[in-house]
């Protein structure tokens, strides 16, 4: 039972060197930037003036920040 909770809670966020709520924070912050992006590109696909490059940005910064994680 305790190896089911380590792999189901701890394993991950520490091999990002992160605990639980570090790692729940960043994951929980990271989906609304991309609830974000989903919503822009939706804007833009019935306005197409607007937010022209929102989601694309949000989604560059997302993957700079994530790209090199764990290694």
């Amino acid at each position: 039972m305790t190896s089911l909770i380590r792999r189901t809670f701890i394993d991950h966020p520490q091999s990002v060197d992160e605990s639980y709520l570090e790692h729940a924070r960043f994951a929980g912050t990271f989906a609304l930037r991309l609830f974000g992006a989903a919503f822009a590109a939706l804007i833009h696909a019935v306005i197409p003036c607007l937010f022209q490059k929102t989601a694309s940005r949000i989604i560059a910064e997302l993957y700079q920040r994530t790209h090199d994680r764990g290694r």
